[in-house]
């Protein structure tokens, strides 16, 4: 009687393995880092500790920001450590380099601090998942609603890399769409220290919207900067294409109030959002990002598809969560599309000041909702998994 059930449930090496790949310890470790590790054994423990009856285990690698020892890693994992799915990768480039490993070797990878939309798009694969966001929803959806508001004129403080270029591109094509005008750009390289040369240009500028197009630790120093030296006070506004609440957190409401940005996930939404939120901050210390709660809810619907499916064959899996919405603490109106890019809603957020704020952690200030259709756009035709 048991066989026909032993059958059906194909795990490989009998255990799913799940890798962690991020940084422990460079400017990305805080939005990351460890408090991806947190989220994923969070889901995996909620889960039970075991799908189809066999164990389930979360391991950890430190890519380093580095592309090379990125794709060395999920290489070495893919091939001799049998781990099933990697998860995180923050920054770009590494996020292409192990995705393309992730294809070679037909094994999973759901990113959620990748960010470059030609992951979904030219660089599309079938076993490459993109969970949180993407360039193209952070800066058109910013980009949109900031012109609404009146910000109709912009000038670009852009990361000099992949991420930081596809920020601009995408938020300044919506800008002039809208009726908007972009009268200039400059480009730091990633992790620079003194940005007060490009802070200046920005001010010079006259622009109404600082656009800051790239993510830690640049965009901190920028924000900070930028407070020092009156933009703010000169009228001027910034709108920070991407900024994770542990940047808040870092800046302090003094520094960030006013801050324009979007975002995926905020702790203090609802109740789903809370009760999930403070579990994770007994254990960290600190409210979760975007992409550390993105984690928990990409590991949690892997493991319930593998369990429906009855494998964890990586096709069968990723074609059982296109036919689930995902709904849950993190997402609303979530759906993973064709081109494997998980679509949901995004929200606009303003920062308070510090005499708005009411209690710990409590910095946004909802603005609007921006419908996951609207931020994302249709699929890129550049895939090849998307229907001509």
């Amino acid at each position: 009687m048991l066989m026909p059930g032993a059958a059906r449930a194909q795990i490989s090496d009998d255990a799913v393995k799940i890798g962690v790949l991020t940084d422990m310890n460079g400017p990305a470790s805080t939005p990351t880092g460890q408090g991806s590790v947190t989220a994923a054994q969070m889901a995996v423990d909620d889960f039970g500790g075991k799908v189809l009856g066999k164990p389930v285990s979360v391991i950890i690698g430190d890519h380093q920001l580095k592309p090379d020892v990125g794709a060395a890693i999920a290489r070495r994992w893919y091939d001799t450590e049998q781990v099933d799915l990697i998860v995180d990768v923050p920054v770009s480039a590494v996020g292409l380099a192990v995705q393309s490993i992730a294809n070679e070797k037909k094994k999973l990878f759901i990113t959620q601090s990748t960010g470059t939309a030609d992951f979904h798009g030219k660089f599309c694969s079938p076993y490459a998942l993109q969970w949180v966001f993407d360039t193209h929803a952070l800066a058109a959806g910013t980009a949109q609603e900031v012109v609404k508001r009146g910000g109709d004129s912009w000038f670009f403080i852009t990361d000099d890399y992949a991420f930081g270029h596809s920020l601009e591109r995408d938020a300044s094509e919506v800008v002039t769409k809208t009726g908007g005008k972009v009268v200039g750009s400059v480009r730091p390289p990633f992790a620079t220290s003194d940005v007060s040369s490009f802070i200046l240009q920005a001010q010079a500028s006259k622009a109404k919207i600082v656009g800051i197009a790239g993510g830690p630790p640049n965009n901190v120093n920028e924000i900070k900067t930028a407070g020092e030296f009156g933009i703010f006070k000169g009228g001027q506004q910034m709108a920070a294409l991407l900024a994770l609440i542990t940047d808040v957190h870092g800046l302090g409401l003094k520094a960030a109030q006013g801050l324009l940005l979007t975002t995926s996930f905020y702790w203090d939404m609802d109740d789903k959002t809370r009760e999930w939120s403070r579990r994770y901050f007994a254990k960290v210390n600190r409210m979760p990002t975007m992409w550390q709660a993105g984690v928990y809810s990409a590991v949690w619907h892997y493991l319930d598809a593998i369990k429906e499916t009855g494998t964890d064959d990586p096709l069968k899996v990723t074609a059982r969560m296109r036919e689930k919405p995902v709904e849950d603490f993190f997402a609303r109106n979530g759906r993973l599309r064709e081109d494997n890019l998980m679509v949901h809603d995004l929200w606009l957020a303003q920062v308070k000041s510090p005499d708005e704020s009411k209690y710990p952690w409590d910095y946004y200030q909802i603005l609007a909702k921006i419908p996951g259709e609207q931020a994302f756009g249709p699929p890129d035709r550049a895939c090849p998994m998307v229907k001509k």
